[in-house]
């Protein structure tokens, strides 16, 4: 009660020092800035240093375009920089004509000079390509997606054919290519922006002041408090119906609840199972649902003992409870997983077993291996609530009483976010709890990003587990052009994939978010991001407060 009491006062400081901003009172500024109760603080305010789905959410979306994006609310690719772009007959080259007249904000430390152009571009996937570029090695962060995506094999060259065209040539055939161009780390930054900073000698701050193109611009940050944003007004599709943005970050998925119902939040991210059940008694409230393109699995470190044995992690995915997770942890707002993709995602291989849950198969497996009695180990659970987990924390703890059952002592462990991220990257946890969000409605965004030999270099693939057999079919599919030969593909990768057991799969869940019925226009999509263009909020004056609505997007 005491930081409720303490956060909730926050909120109104921020709005009423928007409102003089805008020589607006507080009420009348309530009406047009949005507030969103988010989950975790952003690693950085780059998206190209990060995979984390609230700095994507605090970044990527807000603040920055890309060449092409999602049509809102979809998969679907839609021009956005780029008007259009062309293939060459052999795949190989990919040419992009560039939208003129694209205004980067202006800022209180930063005032561009011209629009957006191929320079902007070329700085963008150089600064993540190239070593030797000057901005490569500015932040601690690497640039783990660009890594794992394969993008520094991929590219060849990156030409300037002009200042509103630019060729891309690979060395290779990609067919996800154009859609990977569309995720959040192909971000562009301003390269007027770099050189400014490079002269400060400051270029760190590229990734903490960020300049873009996109709806938002960034106003403040309070680390682990609140992000200020406001509408960008050169924003190249138009003004914003919203004048701002505060992402009032609140780890606590209760405390989130509570300042939604209060009104102090306009929307609220990841909710817990129970919060959707209770919505549904608050008029003002809205439920907002839809199936996810997600997975949760606990990853196994099989370059630590005693999980680089097969027979351990098969023993765990026969030990682990799945239907009761679901139940307790989900409501079952999921269902349980058995392969790295969702089953909404085509090329799933429905025909592969799920691995049932026996306890008396887990102990054969383990005496097979030589764990008679068992052994002790370290469970690592993250500790924000996210689509694909909303409580993992406690899935940890009914793991650990499975696995007590047959003989192993699991130590629950946690760290702040970011933290929890960067160690696993580096290979710290034995077995750890993650999820993951589809970004381009490609299966290869799930099998590269996260199983791939690559992602084992850059840390994403967080079991790091590297099969020959299995990565030769990826690539192999990554090339093909036929969606029909893709999809066999890989689905004999995840027959490999289930006798190899890096993971075990636990659950794809729907993805909620709540609102109250200010909120207009906004669309969950299927990558479960936030993106606040588009949307307004009505007047509270207008809002009835006698009408349920329980939504299925």
């Amino acid at each position: 009660m005491d930081r409720l009491q303490y956060r909730i006062p926050l909120i109104l400081i921020i709005l009423i020092s928007i409102g003089g901003c805008n020589n607006g009172s507080p009420s009348m500024v309530r009406d047009h800035v949005l507030v969103y109760c988010s989950e975790a603080s952003p690693q950085s305010f780059n998206p190209q240093l990060v995979t984390s789905g609230p700095t994507f959410d605090a970044s990527s979306r807000q603040l920055y375009n890309r060449l092409i994006e999602f049509k809102q609310g979809t998969s679907l690719l839609t021009p956005s920089l780029a008007t259009r772009w062309e293939i060459s007959d052999d795949g190989l080259e990919y040419t992009f004509y560039l939208r003129q007249g694209v205004k980067f904000h202006h800022t209180n430390y930063f005032k561009p000079s011209r629009d957006f152009n191929a320079d902007d571009v070329i700085f963008s996937f150089q600064r993540q390509w190239k070593t030797s570029h000057p901005y490569h090695h500015v932040s601690q962060l690497s640039f783990r997606y660009f890594d794992t995506m394969g993008m520094k094999k991929l590219i060849k060259r990156i030409v300037k054919i002009n200042d509103y065209q630019v060729k891309f040539l690979l060395t290779r055939p990609d067919a996800p290519f154009v859609a990977t161009l569309a995720m959040d780390f192909a971000s562009i930054l301003s390269k007027e922006y770099a050189d400014y900073l490079s002269i400060l000698g400051t270029p760190q701050n590229i990734d903490t002041q960020p300049v873009g193109t996109g709806p938002f611009q960034f106003i403040r940050y309070q680390a682990d408090a609140f992000i200020r944003y406001k509408s960008h007004p050169g924003y190249w599709k138009g003004k914003e119906p919203l004048d701002g943005l505060v992402f009032a970050i609140t780890q606590n998925p209760s405390l989130r609840f509570a300042r939604l119902i209060a009104g102090e939040c306009d929307l609220m991210a990841s909710p817990l199972p129970i919060h959707i059940q209770v919505a549904k008694n608050y008029p003002q409230l809205q439920v907002l649902s839809e199936p996810g393109s997600n997975v949760a699995y606990l990853a196994l470190n099989t370059n630590k003992k005693p999980f680089d044995n097969p027979l351990v992690r098969k023993a765990l995915n026969y030990a682990i409870n799945k239907k009761a997770l679901i139940k307790i942890v989900y409501n079952n707002a999921a269902v349980a997983a058995k392969n790295p993709i969702p089953p909404n995602m085509w090329s799933y291989n429905k025909a592969i077993e799920p691995i049932p849950f026996s306890l008396e198969k887990a102990k054969q497996l383990l005496t097979e291996a030589g764990f008679e009695n068992g052994f002790s180990m370290e469970l690592w659970a993250m500790p924000v609530q996210r689509s694909y987990n909303p409580n993992a924390i406690k899935m940890a703890e009914l793991i650990q009483q499975d696995l007590a059952k047959i003989g192993i002592s699991a130590k629950i462990i946690s760290y702040e976010f970011g933290t929890y991220l960067h160690k696993i990257k580096q290979g710290e946890h034995q077995a750890a709890l993650l999820g993951w969000i589809g970004d381009n409605g490609d299966p290869d965004n799930f099998f590269t990003s996260l199983l791939s030999c690559a992602a084992t270099r850059s840390g994403n693939n967080s079991a790091f587990w590297c099969d020959d057999e299995f990565d030769q079919l990826v690539r192999q599919a990554g090339i093909e052009s036929n969606i029909k030969v893709r999809s066999k593909l890989y689905k004999k990768a995840q027959v490999i994939f289930n006798q190899a057991n890096p993971w075990v799969p636990i659950a794809h869940s729907r993805q909620f978010v709540l609102t109250n019925q200010r909120v207009k226009n906004f669309h969950l999509t299927p990558t479960d991001g936030m993106y606040f263009s588009g949307v307004s909020l009505a007047s509270e004056k207008t809002i009835p407060s006698n009408n349920q609505i329980d939504k299925e997007q």
